[in-house]
């Protein structure tokens, strides 16, 4: 009851004000009056009654402002009445609070978008159930290098004997599929897992049900949410119904609940089967009971009062157990096999370290954003504060607090931020959603979606909170502790003749700064994607089409498979306007491929790296591409009876070959045995960045079925013309072909090159951005400062041009002013630069982390953009006229 009439209370301050500070006003004057009565009964005159009240009770007003602040819900009341009040003064001033809101929108919002990334690769874990408690495993060998996947036999061994796990489970990570049914065939990506993979993720299922024990051999489908709307219509009646995965009958039990792509952090699988129907969908893979060969994705859920700790030292004993158990089956280098655990959802261990630093980078330059968006406000703040001086002086002279002046302020200045907070997530929902543009180049389905969640905007709510107290805070300490006569005759007490380091000048200093900070990155990167457009990748840019299909999905044997192919060559070259095709198993910068060791038959094994990458590809591959043959021919007429042949680049014999004759030359890998038949010139493989890398071109007709591709097969078709047309023609002649087929990856040369842009482009443009914000609001602030000295010493002006001056000396004497803050600027933004430069060595193309151009031009732009906005304001002042100046106040 107590709190029900205290809340009472609390609605009646809030929506009642007025009753309840006329009822308060009735009982302090009835209070009073009774106190004169009794003074009048004693005998005193009315007059000296009043005045011992007044001298035993006090003020009213003073009596009534004790018991408001002793009131329930007073805090709050008085909090309403500033925001009421400051809602009014954003009216009475709505250019200072538009300019407010959209400087602090900037600066959040550009903090907002690089927290989602962050959120999206860092923070987030998938959708399952206990997250914290679901754990990725990865093997470690050669003292701890990290990391690998797990052996068959070595999941089922450590399933069995590790006790710190409630359940363990295994997938294989990427398992492609052709989906037919409504609509054309569809390339789709999935996993296969074992049978308790839904149990141990604790993944409540939106249809369904996930596998049990007995399907672990049948054929049994898990459908994703997606994919399951795609392609299926949101069918509600799904579980139970047949679909075709790669020409066979899959039976649909469950669907995933929505957002769930898997426990890792990127892939974007879209299925699920059991891994032990594997062979059904990927036919013709390596031995899978190999101790020697790592091929599946291990993740255990903690049993109930289990640690992380715990677990991990008991997986440390484990590793060396299984070391000495199966010593033959590990090279002596790596016979110290351990284990290696974390959250599951993590970033890959091997590039997790590199991704982490480009984040952090990314999030210190926006955090320099904000900080100069707040600086900038704190100076508008100043100036609007000064002429509020008078204002807060007459408040405090009527009995107001200080206490209650500094609160009035920041209530203002924590709205406007609030208000620019809400401007700023707007603008991160368009920024992210604009991300999506940037794509990977990869063979592989990737989830890099990036939105605004939750937990976004509850860190655009504390940082709006923050930036608001950060940039209110010196302007309300300062005019909510005037002095008062002083304040009163209209003297302003910001202001500090003869002072060059004013708060004022020392926010612009710091503007400044961290602008040359964000310039110098956004330098470094405009001259990184420079560099690397410019890398010779070794072939053809332009004038490329490819689309992909893989007939091993539809039942093609590697006989039928290399059939069809050269169908497909024979019919698309026939097509006006096309001047060469040709096919492989995959495209150059594609973020990874095949590779695998050799040796050169007749010469002895030699230490040190022989690893090289492979790639198949038919006759008039290296025209279509335009990689110039240096020596040798190509491939020809190559059947997958006759002997193997191979084409190598500069690279490998460079590395391997020497000065020796290469063609001839006969290289082994494993049981196969390639002669080498030309030399072409060197091609970038994997990445633009990578220093050049040996490659064997092998005939696909002749490894097809030996070492078939898991990403399928492209059809690269050299043309003439606009690609659209010819897409629909080449798609048109393969469907002609076999209408089953799924035709995916269609793209351009220049368009798959410039997705092996993303990481410069990505760069590029989101240090562009914050660059160009940085330096507007710093070129702005230091504008304002100047205007704001200017108009101050506008008497001085006057009488220095009374006395003689020239028109140049008073413009000299502003500037002098303003670039003094600029050149001091310099040192503190340089050394800045300098040191935050180091973490972005990684992700630079053939430009140093301290180059010295970026590092000599950005200063020099910065002073350039200085100048500017000191010479503006220097003309209006030199315009001045001596006898209104004499008369200014």
């Amino acid at each position: 009851m107590v709190f029900l009439r205290r809340v009472r209370k609390i609605f009646g301050l809030l929506f009642h004000g007025d009753a309840v500070e006329t009822e308060l006003d009735a009982e302090v004057q009835a209070f009073y009056q009774t106190m004169v009565d009794r003074y009048i009964e004693r005998g005193l005159p009315e007059q000296e009654a009043r005045r011992l009240a007044r001298i035993t009770f006090g003020h009213p007003e003073n009596v009534k402002e004790e018991v408001r602040d002793s009131r329930s819900g007073a805090a709050l009341a008085s909090t309403m009445r500033n925001v009421n009040y400051a809602f009014r003064t954003m009216r009475k001033a709505p250019l200072f609070a538009f300019v407010t809101i959209l400087t602090l929108g900037l600066g959040i919002g550009a903090n907002a978008t690089i927290f989602s990334i962050v959120s999206r690769f860092v923070l987030r874990h998938p959708p399952v159930g206990d997250p914290a408690r679901l754990m990725a495993l990865h093997t470690t060998q050669g003292g701890g290098q990290c990391c690998n996947n797990f052996s068959w036999l070595l999941y089922n061994d450590l399933r069995e004997q590790a006790k710190s796990f409630s359940g363990v489970t295994a997938y294989y990570d990427l398992l492609p599929a052709s989906i037919s049914g409504s609509g054309e065939p569809e390339r789709v990506w999935g996993q296969a897992v074992t049978a308790n993979f839904f149990d141990v993720a604790r993944l409540a299922m939106a249809i369904g049900r996930g596998f049990t024990p007995e399907e672990e051999h049948l054929p049994v489908v898990v459908l994703s949410h997606r994919l399951w709307q795609r392609r299926f219509g949101a069918d509600p009646a799904i579980a139970g119904k047949s679909v075709q995965l790669s020409g066979r009958p899959y039976t649909v039990v469950g669907v995933a609940p929505s957002g769930f792509r898997g426990l890792d952090i990127i892939l974007d699988a879209q299925f699920w089967a059991p891994l032990d129907n594997i062979d059904q969908l990927l036919p013709n893979t390596a031995n899978r009971t190999s101790r020697n060969y790592h091929w599946i994705a291990v993740a255990g859920r903690l049993a109930p009062g289990v640690t992380p700790a715990q677990a991990a030292a008991e997986l440390e004993v484990l590793g060396k157990r299984f070391a000495n158990a199966f010593p033959e089956s590990l090279p002596a280098a790596d016979r110290d096999t351990g284990f290696r655990m974390e959250t599951a959802g993590s970033l890959p261990p091997r590039d997790g370290s590199t991704v982490i630093m480009f984040l952090a980078g990314l999030s210190a330059v926006a955090l320099l954003v904000l900080c100069i968006a707040c600086a900038n406000v704190a100076n508008l703040s100043l100036a609007q504060a000064t002429g509020r001086q008078r204002e807060m002086a007459v408040r405090l002279a009527l009995g107001a607090t200080r206490g209650h002046l500094l609160g009035q302020m920041l209530t203002e200045s924590v709205l406007l931020s609030l208000a620019g907070g809400v401007l700023g997530v707007a603008l991160s929902l368009w920024a992210t959603h604009a991300l999506a543009a940037f794509r990977l180049a990869a063979p592989v389905p990737l989830d890099l979606s990036v939105s605004v969640n939750s937990t976004v905007l509850l860190y655009a709510f504390v940082l709006s909170v923050a930036a608001g107290t950060l940039f209110g805070l010196a302007p309300a300490y300062s005019v909510a502790r005037p002095v008062i006569v002083s304040t009163l005759k209209g003297e302003d007490i910001l202001a500090r003749p003869g002072r060059m380091w004013s708060l004022r000048n020392i926010l612009v200093v710091s503007q400044l700064s961290m602008s040359l900070v964000l310039l110098c990155a956004t330098g470094l990167f405009l001259r990184s994607l420079g560099n690397a457009s410019r890398i010779d990748i070794g072939f053809r840019s332009k004038g490329v089409l490819m689309m992909s299909i893989d007939p091993r999905l539809h039942g093609y044997s590697a006989e039928r498979s290399v059939q069809l192919l050269t169908r497909v060559r024979e019919r698309v070259a026939q097509l006006p306007g096309v001047i060469s095709v040709a096919c492989t198993d995959a495209v150059p910068l594609s973020g990874g491929h095949r590779s695998d060791g050799f040796e050169v038959e007749g010469k002895p094994a030699r230490a040190g790296n022989r690893i090289v990458d492979l790639y198949m590809a038919t006759s008039g591959y290296f025209d279509t591409m335009g990689i110039p043959r240096i020596t040798g021919r190509d491939f020809e007429n190559e059947g997958a009876t006759s002997p193997r042949t191979a084409v190598v680049n500069e690279q490998f014999v460079q590395r391997f070959l020497g000065n020796e004759n290469p063609i001839g030359q006969r290289v082994r890998d494993g049981d196969r045995v390639y002669e080498i038949i030309g030399v072409v010139k060197n091609t970038k493989s994997r990445t633009l960045g990578e220093d050049l890398r040996p490659i064997l071109y092998r005939s696909l007709a002749q490894d097809i079925g030996a070492d078939p591709s898991m990403t399928g097969y492209t059809v690269m078709v050299r043309f003439k013309g606009e690609p659209g047309a010819f897409g629909n023609a080449v798609r048109a002649e393969i469907q002609a072909l076999d209408p089953s087929l799924a035709i995916f990856d269609v793209t351009t040369m220049e368009e798959h090159l410039s997705e092996a842009l993303f990481l410069p482009r990505l760069a590029r443009t989101l240090f562009g951005i914050f660059g160009l914000i940085g330096l507007s609001l710093a070129a702005v602030g230091l504008y304002g400062v100047i205007s704001y000295w200017v108009s101050r010493r506008t008497r001085e002006i006057g009488i220095r041009l009374a006395i003689g001056a020239s028109v140049g000396e008073v413009q000299r004497l502003i500037i002098r002013q303003g670039m003094t803050l600029a050149v001091v600027a310099l040192i503190p933004g340089l050394g800045a630069a300098w040191g935050m430069a180091k973490l972005f060595t990684s992700f630079l193309y053939g430009v140093p982390a301290h180059d010295a151009a970026t590092f000599t031009m950005v200063p020099l732009f910065l002073a350039a953009v200085a100048f500017l906005a000191c010479w503006i304001p220097s003309r209006r002042a030199a315009k001045v006229d001596p006898s209104t100046a004499l008369r200014h106040e």
